[in-house]
C-alpha cells in the first residue's frame, strides 16, 4: 500500500473534553463485544455472529486478438448469509419470525443490525455498524440436546438479505 493510500494512524479521543479517552486508531477491536437489533429491538443476546461479507461475480471474456489477457469485467454483487447462534431462551419472537411464510411463501424481511463495539477508558462505545437490509429467516436448527452434557442449549438462525452498509460510530 502507497503511503498516501494508508489508512489514518494515531489517536481517536473520545468522550468530553474534561476527560478525553484515547485509543490507537490502528489497535483491533476485540470481536466478543457484540449485539443483533432486529428492527431496532434487541430480542437476544447472540454468541457467534458469522458470514459478514459480499463478493463481486466477475465475468470473463476474451477478445479475439488478445492473448496476453483476459478482461475482468464485474457483474452482480452476492452477500453472504448471515449465521447466528444464542442460547436458547424463553422468548418465541425469533421462532415466529422463522415460521411466517412457511405456508405461503410470504416471508416477512426486516432490517438487522450487527454493532460492534469497543471499551475505550470505562466506557463501551459503538465501533461499527453492519445494516442487513430486507433480511428474512432461510434456516433455524435447534439446540443438540444429550443428558450428560453441561453445555448450554445453542440455536442457530441463518438470514437471507438484499444488501448491507457499514456504518462507524
Amino acid at each position: 500500500m502507497a503511503q498516501s493510500d494508508s489508512l489514518p494512524t494515531g489517536n481517536v479521543t473520545t468522550g468530553s473534553s474534561t476527560s478525553p479517552k484515547t485509543r490507537l486508531m490502528d489497535d483491533p477491536i476485540p470481536a466478543f463485544r457484540f449485539r443483533v437489533e432486529i428492527d431496532g429491538i434487541i430480542e437476544a443476546g447472540f454468541t457467534e455472529c458469522k458470514g459478514l461479507g459480499f463478493r463481486w461475480k466477475v465475468m470473463q471474456v476474451k477478445e479475439g486478438g488478445v492473448n496476453s489477457y483476459v478482461h475482468q469485467l464485474p457483474e452482480r454483487v452476492e452477500y453472504s448469509k448471515i449465521t447466528l447462534k444464542r442460547g436458547v431462551a424463553l422468548s418465541t419472537a425469533l421462532w415466529e419470525w422463522c415460521r411466517q411464510g412457511m405456508y405461503d411463501g410470504c416471508v416477512v424481511r426486516r432490517n438487522v443490525s450487527i454493532i460492534l463495539f469497543d471499551r475505550v477508558g470505562e466506557e463501551i462505545i459503538e465501533v461499527k455498524r453492519w445494516d442487513l437490509q430486507g433480511a428474512y429467516p432461510v434456516n433455524w436448527k435447534g439446540a443438540n440436546l444429550k443428558a450428560d452434557s453441561k453445555r448450554v442449549a445453542i440455536e442457530t438462525l441463518e438470514l437471507a438479505h438484499h444488501g448491507m452498509t457499514l456504518n462507524e460510530g
